[in-house]
């Protein structure tokens, strides 16, 4: 633990990490209520899935807006009036399902909602690549960051789930946002470690113009679609085995996977090239997902999710990493940000799906969907691999 003990000798490193850890809490928190509470208000996964999707994909669509502003104008001055406004927009939503409002202004309040959440996780690793400026301690600071991420995707998901089965549907939803506006405020107002606003050598277009930028948000999308669709069916399947409640705990076992290998990964030195460890843990990725085809048992589908999970942080920590290599620093927010986007399409499309499936077939068959998500995976980047083979606008001999 000695190398993630180092990162927090850095001035201001343990404030903003906290806050991060906090506002990002939600992240994997948020859809699954949203699909908890609509399924179980109009009992149809189909519905809940679209509308958790309508929330994934207006946020994947402003993320790198949201980037963008940061990187011209600063996170705080972005982040503030983008969060105040999610709030509003998740209240609205929950208040409209309970009066029984019409169903569209579920997904109204869902493109607000979605439109105005901030990708923290972006603004987050941007902090780490300003105060750490380059040195070989970034690829740890980025394997933390997707510790972290896996930490809230074990925590978050049998936390939201047991709080909307056993207490009500809407107290999940409920913590989201408290935690999702107090970590994000209490981030975006820790000046020190905030990332200068840079104008020198600012080039006009966007890092997706970038051909390595775009082939790792495709491989993102199909991964993405991996967690939309896992995520729906596997509450999906908890119910049709009778313990609905279960389902979160599923979906913690699948992060808790991920959070054991980016532990590991992070604290090793490794001496094999960045994007070819990058297409192995994308390899591993698909392949681990192969036994949920056949598994109809409640405890064995945990323990293959734990498994299915060791790929999931390496290849996250790389492509990030890759990210860092490919864009330059005055647009490395707004680069790290098309992720989140590709992520958020992936989600949605991954939510509609699994829901559609679901409700046609049954959660066992459209576990399918995934799977073939994560061969997608694998296969563009494998072929694309010699886009991310450029060297980077900054210094390489960092992350190696």
């Amino acid at each position: 633990m000695r190398a993630y003990r180092e990162l927090f000798e850095v001035p201001g490193a343990k404030g903003f990490v906290l806050a991060g850890f906090i506002g990002r809490m939600p992240m994997s928190m948020l859809g699954l209520g949203v699909v908890l509470l609509i399924s179980a208000i109009t009992g149809s996964y189909a519905t809940a899935g679209a509308v958790a999707a309508i929330v994934s994909l207006s946020f994947a669509v402003s993320a790198p807006l949201s980037g963008r502003l940061a990187d011209r104008f600063g996170q705080r001055r972005v982040l503030v009036p983008m969060i105040l406004l999610h709030g509003a927009g998740l209240s609205a939503m929950m208040l409209c399902a309970k009066v029984g409002a019409p169903v569209w202004t579920l997904f109204l309040t869902g493109v607000v909602t979605g439109g105005a959440a901030v990708s923290l996780t972006s603004m987050v690793r941007a902090r780490w690549a300003h105060v750490l400026q380059g040195s070989p301690r970034l690829h740890t600071a980025f394997s933390f960051e997707s510790v972290v991420d896996e930490v809230v995707f074990v925590g978050g998901p049998a936390l939201i789930t047991g709080l909307a089965t056993l207490v009500d549907p809407y107290a999940g939803l409920i913590l989201t946002l408290v935690l999702t506006l107090g970590g994000t405020l209490a981030f975006a107002f820790m000046r020190r470690t905030e990332p200068p606003v840079r104008t020198e050598g600012r080039a006009k277009g966007s890092p997706i113009t970038i051909p390595g930028v775009a082939l790792l948000s495709v491989v993102f999308l199909a991964m993405g679609s991996v967690f939309g669709s896992v995520d729906l069916i596997t509450v999906a399947f908890a119910e049709e085995e009778g313990a609905k409640g279960l389902a979160g705990l599923l979906l913690g076992a699948f992060a808790a996977g991920s959070m054991v290998s980016g532990l590991w990964y992070g604290a090793r030195r490794w001496q094999v090239p960045l994007q070819t460890r990058y297409i192995r843990a994308l390899g591993l990725f698909a392949v681990g997902l192969t036994p949920i085809l056949f598994i109809d048992e409640l405890w064995l589908m945990g323990a293959y999710l734990f498994v299915a999970g060791f790929a999931i942080s390496p290849t996250i920590i790389s492509g990030y990493a890759l990210i860092e290599r490919l864009v330059p620093s005055h647009m490395l927010t707004e680069g790290m940000a098309w992720v989140s986007t590709a992520v958020g399409f992936g989600v949605a499309i991954g939510a509609w799906a699994g829901g559609r499936l679901t409700d046609m077939y049954g959660a066992q068959n459209a576990y399918a969907f995934a799977f073939l998500c994560g061969v997608l995976a694998i296969v563009v980047g494998l072929g694309g691999s010699v886009l991310l083979r450029e060297r980077p606008a900054l210094g390489d001999s960092a992350h190696d």
